[in-house]
């Protein structure tokens, strides 16, 4: 176990593979009142447009995110990062990752659904930069809770370099 110092993290975040699974499945348990189970992840990442990252601390799994590809947009399905590395930026790597696929001519913003119970998760991604847009009126199968509907769009500054260069905007004279 990590010390609770909650100093930053830096992680290595990659694709999903199947030798994952019982780390990413430990994190879910331990992270939902409703987790997913090893066929909910096995069906969805079968389909085409469905795609897993891990998020990688010292050779050990530490977050996970599953999301989906579609014509304009990234939808994400399930995210969760290891309680002890919560806070630690992680996540935000993750999102980060994500939000560097998007671009103005294709894929331009990042959707997911939130549980209104859920307020951790909500402040985490409202940081993030999304936005609350829609309530979806009881959205789950095992309760009769609502959802948020975030979204994050794409903006050209997101296609900026960390480290831009300031630039001249009139020459002296």
């Amino acid at each position: 176990m990590l010390a609770q110092g909650k100093t930053d993290v830096c992680v290595h975040i990659r694709w999903m593979i199947r030798r994952d699974m019982p780390e990413v499945l430990r994190i879910e348990t331990g992270s939902f009142e409703f987790p997913w189970c090893e066929d909910d992840f096995i069906r969805c990442l079968r389909q085409r447009n469905c795609i897993g990252m891990v998020a990688e601390y010292d050779e050990r799994v530490v977050g996970f995110m599953i999301y989906e590809l579609h014509k304009n947009r990234l939808h994400i399905l399930n995210f969760a990062v290891l309680s002890e590395f919560r806070r630690r930026g992680v996540g935000q790597s993750m999102v980060r990752k994500l939000v560097g696929k998007l671009s103005q001519q294709r894929r331009n913003r990042i959707m997911l659904e939130i549980r209104e119970t859920n307020l951790a998760a909500q402040l985490f991604f409202r940081n993030a930069g999304f936005r609350a847009i829609s309530v979806l009126r009881d959205f789950y199968d095992d309760t009769t809770e609502d959802a948020y509907l975030m979204q994050y769009r794409f903006s050209a500054a997101d296609e900026l370099p960390e480290y831009a260069e300031p630039q001249i905007t009139r020459m002296a004279g």
